[in-house]
């Protein structure tokens, strides 16, 4: 469940100060010299050689009788087709080239982008977003893995919920590729990645330094400034921004954010590594749902809070090193990670239900320090005369998490219902073969270990300090037909897992009521499968048809807004995902994703067998210009489907229809500007809803069951101006 907070309003020389601080940022960090002219690297692909064939002498239908040496390809545009190469109808890849024209009001609706997700928000700024997917509620990251570079965002056993994804860090300038795979056919990914993945790349080398102010209404600003200097035998890529926000509520959302990348990258011959270091740091007023009776009454208008003291600030700050090294016999990558993040998280859904006196507001504090490692060798050779590569890949991770459940009123600690220290550590070592049999028939078959310990301890009752250990084998295969026309068929299963939270896996004792409680079952199975196509037969146009099943054993997950496990059903989930992008010329493209799920608890249950919250529809389409005579953008259109809110279905969601567009011109070499508009039809419609009991003041003790809803933001402009140099 997610959370309302709302801003205290921002003194004028606040204001001022915050305005003054993004000038300076635009202005200090700019470069008076020239950047270099040369293209940035480009990462290389994981699960290719990397020595592959270039688009114009990529074909596949060809028989080589030998191994031979072509130049590098890499796929990194959602324009580049990857039949020969995919390994489902429902991985791709989204390049900078789609991502810049595109209006984005946070940079979670980056991850937007991968066909059929929703990056929702019910909180303002700040605090992650609600991710929607393949017939989930994914909360804010179950299920859905996503990295940075190869470091995981998700966090494990958070003080909010279990995979907790921050994506407020991100910054969009910076972004090379977004190269997602949905489903868990996939030996690589492992915890959270059932429902699908995306790992975001990072630029090693920016093609000019730039430097962007952007202003727009409620008091939106942004500075922002990166660049890349030759340094030594290497590159030295940097970037910062100052973020103000406050959004249209009656109690200012007040956010100001702090990030920054520094990046130190070297290539040489076939060796190459680098060194990143990132920090971001934010604070807010929560603008959580509020419930419609409240709007009705006249108690609240849409704008409005019942608790304008919730609120937050996060903090994250990273290092990881990287070394690859890729030969025309194998390809090697090794790299470890070091992250710190600290939240403090004040949220009050159910208003005066619990505690009529001090009200119901709650804190969830997670301070944590991330550490991992990932390293994979790959080899190129011959199976059965066949061009094959295996890869062989370990991964570690552990998180020392303190963390807890506070009761508070105005931000003011009252008691604790559960502090403690977690500890969450992760072995996974994995096999994948991908073997190309002859010109239209290859395979892909994976196995991977998962091996968790989960431990807890200092906690406020002792019966719940544990130690569990568990683990899972997940097996992987594809079959890849084709291509014929310039069509590929694809055929995926798997199985794979989700962990639950390290407390409720350890939990015998409810915090809350002191009733005794079974342990939550550390490790949940999931099985997916998936038929689909690829083609790109008609000229300019590449389509996507991908039919998905997954199952999974239990949805039980720990609830940090309650401190304890809620117990779920087994359920089952099922989809059509039709993606299509058409490219008429070099400069215009249009694109248009369709997403149709059905999700159902297995069993019979008098209360329904409907998922609350789960995803039905979703509509994403639009159409962008690149640099056509200097002017750029497009506009987009996003439709979010009604949903179930109650297990009976007798209660649904309305649909959420958005239209936004971006308009840009590039006045010369150095200069260029752009408009964002948001919500042009100015619909008022929910971001978010959810249906559950609250009490307002002087309402009944066992409160009203309502449904409670964010509003989108009424139609609104941001004005850009950017130097490039």
């Amino acid at each position: 469940m997610n959370h309302y907070p709302h801003s205290i309003h921002a003194s004028p020389a606040k204001l001022f100060t915050v305005r003054l601080l993004v000038l300076a940022c635009a202005l200090a960090i700019s470069h008076t010299g020239l950047a270099e002219t040369e293209k940035p690297n480009k990462p290389e692909k994981a699960e290719t050689k990397p020595a592959k064939k270039t688009k114009s002498e990529k074909k596949v239908s060809e028989k080589v009788s030998e191994p031979q040496e072509f130049e590098d390809m890499v796929i990194t545009e959602r324009a580049d087709t990857q039949i020969g190469i995919a390994d489902s109808a429902s991985q791709g890849n989204i390049g900078q080239e789609q991502i810049k024209y595109k209006p984005i009001t946070r940079p979670g609706e980056i991850l937007e982008t991968v066909p059929g997700m929703i990056a929702s928000q019910h909180s303002g700024e700040g605090k992650a977003p609600q991710y929607y997917l393949r017939g989930f509620n994914l909360d804010h990251g179950t299920d859905f893995l996503s990295q940075i570079d190869g470091v995981p965002i998700n966090l494990t056993s958070h003080a909010h919920g279990q995979g907790w994804m921050d994506t407020n860090f991100l910054i969009p300038e910076l972004i090379q590729t977004v190269s997602y795979k949905k489903g868990n056919y996939y030996a690589e990914n492992g915890d959270f990645s059932s429902a699908g993945s995306a790992d975001i790349q990072y630029f090693k080398k920016l093609p000019e330094h730039t430097v962007r102010f952007t202003g727009g209404m409620f008091d939106y600003y942004r500075g922002f400034a990166s660049g890349s200097q030759k340094l030594g035998s290497g590159d030295l890529m940097y970037a910062g921004e100052i973020v103000n926000n406050g959004g249209p509520w009656t109690y200012s959302n007040d956010f100001l954010k702090f990030n920054g990348v520094l990046r130190y990258s070297v290539e040489k011959g076939e060796t190459g590594w680098s060194v990143t270091g990132m920090a971001y740091k934010a604070d807010w007023n929560s603008t959580d749902q509020i419930p419609k009776r409240a709007v009705a009454q006249g108690l609240i208008d849409r704008w409005g809070t019942i608790d304008p003291t919730d609120g937050g600030g996060s903090q994250r700050y990273s290092i990881t090193t990287e070394w690859h090294r890729n030969t025309a016999d194998s390809s090697t990558k090794l790299m470890a990670y070091g992250l710190y993040s600290k939240l403090n998280l004040y949220s009050n859904f159910t208003y005066f239900l619990t505690d009529p006196v001090h009200g119901d507001q709650f804190a969830q504090p997670d301070d944590r320090w991330q550490t991992g490692i990932k390293t994979s060798h790959t080899r190129f050779h011959k199976l059965a005369g066949a061009e094959s590569e295996s890869t062989v890949g370990f991964q570690i991770r552990n998180d020392n998490i303190d963390n807890g459940l506070l009761l508070t009123q105005a931000r003011q600690r009252l008691s604790a219902i559960r502090e403690d220290n977690v500890w969450v550590t992760s072995m996974s070592p994995y096999f994948d073969n991908k073997t190309r049999w002859n010109d239209w028939f290859r395979t892909n078959l994976g196995v991977r270990f998962d091996g968790f310990r989960f431990k807890v301890s200092n906690s406020n009752i002792a019966d719940n300090n544990g130690e569990r250990y568990d683990g899972m084998v997940s097996p992987k295969l594809g079959l890849i037909f084709g291509p014929w026309a310039d069509t590929e068929f694809y055929l995926n299963g798997g199985m794979g897992f989700h962990s639950n939270d390290a407390r409720g896996v350890n939990t015998t004792v409810d915090p809350s009521t002191r009733e005794s409680v079974n342990k939550a079952v550390p490790l949940a199975r999931t099985y997916g499968a998936e038929i689909g196509t690829r083609t790109t037969w008609v000229k300019g146009l590449q389509s996507t048809l991908a039919i998905w099943w997954l199952d999974i054993d239990s949805e039980l997950l720990f609830v940090g807004d309650a401190g304890t496990t809620e117990i779920s059903r087994p359920s089952r989930r099922y989809g059509l995902e039709f993606a299509n992008y058409y490219s008429p010329t070099d400069w215009l493209t249009f694109d248009a994703d369709l997403s149709f799920s059905n999700s159902r608890f297995r069993g019979d249950d008098p209360e329904g067998n409907y998922i609350p919250g789960s995803i039905e529809t979703v509509i994403a389409a639009g159409a962008t210009v690149h640099n056509y005579h200097g002017f750029f953008g497009g506009p987009r259109l996003r439709f979010f489907g009604p949903r179930p809110l109650i297990e009976d279905n007798s209660v649904r969601s309305d649909s959420t229809i958005l239209l936004s567009a971006m308009l840009g011109y590039n006045i010369d070499k150095t200069w260029s500007v752009q408009a964002e508009l948001f919500n042009l039809l100015n619909r008022k419609d929910s971001a978010i809803d959810y249906y559950y009991q609250s009490r307002l003041p002087g309402e009944a003790a066992e409160g009203v069951n309502d449904i409670h809803f964010h509003p989108v933001e009424p139609v609104s402009f941001r004005l850009g101006i950017s130097a490039h140099f």
